[in-house]
């Protein structure tokens, strides 16, 4: 089967690779010159585990190509998938202006039946604006040309797409007709075998489930933020709370673990486009502004427990920050607590010293030489007034805290995530404070 997937940012270059490596034949498009030149030679320009040795092995195998130019592609495939950004507007709703690019483009191009897939994050009713572009261009053309527009939202955990791909918990595709049903279920056969699950949806359910599944999982963590905070004020503790309410089957253990507040890609972006998406219907989204303001607020915890611990008095003061990211296993920097963090401890008149095992580029990128770059955990530490520990790398989990308190000038550990243990940094002579005890 032979499909073209617009887009070779996060979920366009996981998805091409993905759909090649169950058999299928992939061209991957992007306007960026430089990006398409890269992975012609195999050179991946994300971090995701496993993706970049897959990248080669399929393009060796002659089922992914890439391009910059979708028309010369657009004639010999079945399926178009659209997985450009949609970044937020200043008001938070999503910007279509690429999306219904390569609507156009379509429209002015195809010269036979064409089924164009948005994957990209998109918002309800995105589909038939879709369809509006792709007919007006035929209108134009004086061509009357069939074509199918559909929904298949993604679900990519990063860090943990490939396997998210290869393994889905579910996938949703939205469609209108029997024919884009059929070429849909036909490109996910090798998971259907698998008995994974392909729930077929009318489209504006599909683009809805997106949001409400992302907007659900923020909520989860929102809530457990604010039970932390809660506890931290009446005596209990976060971690027991967490134990007792997620072995109810009702509610379960997943996204309950408090901490410093998400980032990301999607939970920030989808859940301020759910609001506005809301308000463009006249509805107001109240539990999700709450969700909102919560998570803002929770990336100003450790600075605030710092700041609080030297009486405001952080100028002049060295601080450490391990994880950069916004999770694990990604190099992603997007929304996350380390830039609010770091933000405020420059304000604050501190110097700070970084590290991070993946993101220290994307670091410099964005922050240049207003920090300092650490060249491992120890270097971080050394001669600081203070640890943050900001995002739960594995390598940040078992460290030679003997080394770290002679490192450092002033032994005192703020963790963001609450991977460390109370009594075993006391016992070492650290000062330790952590989320929801």
């Amino acid at each position: 089967m032979n499909i073209a997937i617009v887009g070779t940012g996060y979920v366009g270059l996981v998805s091409g690779t993905c759909f090649a490596e169950m058999g299928a034949d992939v061209t991957c498009v992007d306007t960026d010159h430089e990006k398409i030149a890269s992975l012609r030679e195999g050179r991946v320009p994300i971090y995701e585990p496993g993706l970049e040795d897959m990248v080669r092995r399929n393009m060796q195998m002659g089922r992914l190509h890439f391009t910059t130019d979708l028309v010369t592609c657009l004639n010999s495939v079945e399926v178009v998938f659209c997985a450009v950004g949609t970044p937020p507007d200043e008001d938070g709703s999503a910007d279509l202006t690429y999306v219904l690019e390569v609507a156009r483009t379509v429209g002015r191009h195809m010269t036979g039946y064409v089924l164009l897939v948005t994957k990209s994050t998109v918002p309800v009713g995105t589909a038939d604006r879709v369809k509006e572009v792709i007919r007006a261009e035929l209108e134009a053309r004086g061509e009357k040309i069939e074509f199918d527009v559909a929904s298949n939202p993604e679900f990519l955990k990063e860090g943990a797409a490939v396997k998210d791909f290869l393994s889905p918990d579910r996938v949703v595709v939205g469609v209108e007709s029997d024919r884009a049903k059929n070429l849909m279920s036909r490109l996910y056969r090798p998971l259907l075998l698998n008995n994974f699950r392909v729930i077929f949806t009318d489209i504006r359910s599909a683009e809805m489930i997106k949001y409400a599944a992302n907007s659900m999982l923020a909520t989860r963590i929102s809530f457990m933020n604010d039970i932390a905070n809660l506890c931290e004020k009446v005596g209990a503790d976060v971690n027991m709370v967490r134990l007792g309410v997620g072995t109810d089957s009702r509610i379960g253990s997943k996204f309950l673990y408090p901490g410093c507040g998400y980032g990301g890609s999607c939970f920030p972006k989808d859940v301020k486009a759910l609001i506005r998406t809301a308000e463009k219907s006249g509805c107001e989204m109240k539990v999700l502004k709450a969700v909102e303001e919560v998570n803002e607020l929770q990336k100003r915890v450790i600075f605030n427990k710092l700041n609080t611990y030297y009486d405001g008095a952080l100028q002049g003061k060295k601080i450490a920050v391990w994880g950069l990211s916004f999770k694990p296993q990604t190099d992603d920097m997007r929304e996350a607590t380390s830039l609010v963090t770091i933000d405020l401890l420059l304000k604050a008149g501190a110097g700070v010293k970084v590290y991070d095992p993946i993101a220290m580029d994307e670091c410099r990128r964005r922050l240049g030489d207003t920090v300092e770059y650490a060249s491992d955990v120890y270097d971080a530490v050394s001669g600081a007034d203070a640890l943050l520990m900001l995002t739960e790398w594995k390598e940040f989990r078992m460290p030679d805290w003997a080394a770290i308190k002679k490192a450092m000038r002033h032994p005192a550990v703020f963790d963001g995530r609450n991977i460390y243990d109370k009594n075993e940094l006391s016992e070492a002579g650290f000062y330790y404070s952590c989320i929801g005890k």
